[in-house]
C-alpha cells in the first residue's frame, strides 16, 4: 500500500483512534444510565404482552396501556402498604436479636459444643481471631455500613428512575419500533420487522413467565413458612420471590438462605423446622422444574441448558443481577437470529 500523504494518513488515523477512545469512555461514564434504560426497556417488553392481550379484547391502545400501567402501579402500591411494613417490622426484630446472637457465639457453652463436635478445630483461637479482627477493623466496618446505606438509597433512586422510564417506554413502544424499522433498507425491512416482532414477543413472554414463577414461589413460601412456624415468614418469602426472579440459580439460592435461617435457634427456629423447610423446597424445585416451568414458559423461546448456564454466568459477571436477568432472553434472541438468518443464508451459498 502506497501512502500519498503521510501527514494526512497519520492525522486521520489519530482522529479515528481518539474517536474510538471517546466512545468507549462515554459508554463507561454513562454505564449507570445505560443500565437504567436497558432495565426499563426490558420491563416494558414484559408488559407489552398484557397490552397486546387487552387490544385483542377490543381495548383501544391507549386504554390497554392505561389499564396495564394502573394494574402495575396498583400492585406496587399494595406491596408497599401491605408487605413492606411487615418486612420492616421483622427486620427490626431480627436486628434486636443480633446482640443475643453475638453473646451466644462468645458463650463458653457454644464454644464447648463446637469443640466437642469438631475436636480438630481450635475454637478458642478461632473466636479470639474473629474478635480481634472485628475490634481492629471497626472503622472499616463502620465505613462499609455507611457505604452500604448510601448504596441502598442510590438503589431506591435508580428504581424510581427505572419506573418512570418504564412508563414512557410502555406507552411509546410501538412508536419506537416503527422508528427503528424505518432505518432499515426497504428491501430488508419486512424480514427485519418480522424477526424483531418475534424476538420482542418471546422476550416479553419470558419476562412474564419468570415473574409468574417468582410470584408462585413467594406466595407458597409465605403460606408454608407460616404453617410450620418458621421465623420471619414474610421476610423470607420476599427473599424467595426476589431471588426467584434470577433464572437458573435463584430458586435454589433462596431455598438455601431460608433453610440456613431456620437453623438459628436464637431467633425461635429449630433443626426440625429447617429439615421440614429443606424437604419442602426440594419437592418444590422438582415441581417447578418439571411442571410449573414447562407450563408457564411453554410459549417462550426454548434455550438449551448449557446455553442457559453460560449466559447466566456471563451476564452476572458483566452486569450483576440485571445481567443475569436479561442474559437468557438475549441468548434466546441470538439463537432465533442464527436459526432464521444465519443458517438460511449459509444454506443458500
Amino acid at each position: 500500500m502506497k501512502i500519498q500523504n503521510a501527514f494526512r494518513f497519520g492525522l486521520v488515523g489519530t482522529l479515528g483512534v481518539g474517536l474510538g477512545l471517546l466512545i468507549i469512555t462515554s459508554i463507561i461514564s454513562l454505564q449507570t444510565i445505560i443500565i437504567y434504560v436497558g432495565a426499563a426497556l426490558f420491563i416494558a417488553l414484559g408488559l407489552d404482552p398484557a397490552v397486546s392481550w387487552l387490544e385483542k379484547k377490543r381495548f383501544p391502545r391507549w386504554a390497554a396501556i392505561v389499564t396495564v400501567l394502573a394494574g402495575v402501579l396498583g400492585v406496587l402500591t399494595a406491596v408497599v402498604f401491605a408487605i413492606v411494613p411487615i418486612i420492616v417490622d421483622q427486620v427490626s426484630k431480627l436486628s434486636k436479636l443480633f446482640p443475643e446472637l453475638v453473646r451466644a457465639v462468645n458463650s463458653s457453652t457454644l464454644s464447648v459444643d463446637l469443640q466437642n463436635q469438631f475436636p480438630a478445630l481450635d475454637v478458642p483461637a478461632l473466636t479470639k481471631s474473629i474478635t480481634d479482627y472485628l475490634g481492629g477493623n471497626l472503622s472499616n466496618i463502620t465505613t462499609t455500613l455507611v457505604q452500604s446505606g448510601l448504596a441502598f438509597v442510590s438503589g431506591l433512586f435508580g428504581a424510581l428512575i427505572i419506573l418512570i422510564l418504564t412508563l414512557y417506554f410502555t406507552a411509546s413502544l410501538n412508536g419506537m419500533k416503527r422508528a427503528t424499522y424505518q432505518l432499515i433498507p426497504a428491501s430488508k425491512r419486512e424480514r427485519f420487522t418480522n424477526l424483531s416482532e418475534q424476538i420482542t414477543t418471546a422476550v416479553g413472554r419470558y419476562i412474564v413467565g419468570q415473574a409468574a414463577l417468582a410470584s408462585v414461589n413467594g406466595v407458597l413460601s409465605f403460606i408454608f413458612l407460616s404453617i410450620i412456624g418458621a421465623p420471619f415468614p414474610a421476610l423470607l418469602a420476599f427473599i424467595a420471590f426476589l431471588l426467584s426472579l434470577i433464572p437458573l440459580v435463584g430458586t435454589i439460592s433462596g431455598s438455601v438462605i431460608i433453610v440456613l435461617t431456620c437453623l438459628i435457634p436464637e431467633i425461635g427456629s429449630s433443626p426440625k423446622t429447617a429439615l421440614v423447610a429443606a424437604i419442602y423446597y426440594l419437592i418444590y424445585m422438582q415441581v417447578e422444574a418439571y411442571f410449573l416451568s414447562p407450563k408457564i414458559m411453554s410459549r417462550a423461546v426454548a434455550v438449551p441448558g448449557a446455553v442457559v448456564v453460560i449466559a447466566a454466568l456471563a451476564g452476572g459477571n458483566l452486569l450483576g443481577i440485571l445481567g443475569a436477568l436479561i442474559a437468557i432472553p438475549v441468548a434466546a434472541s441470538v439463537i432465533m437470529i442464527v436459526k432464521q438468518v444465519v443458517i438460511p443464508r449459509q444454506n443458500e451459498l
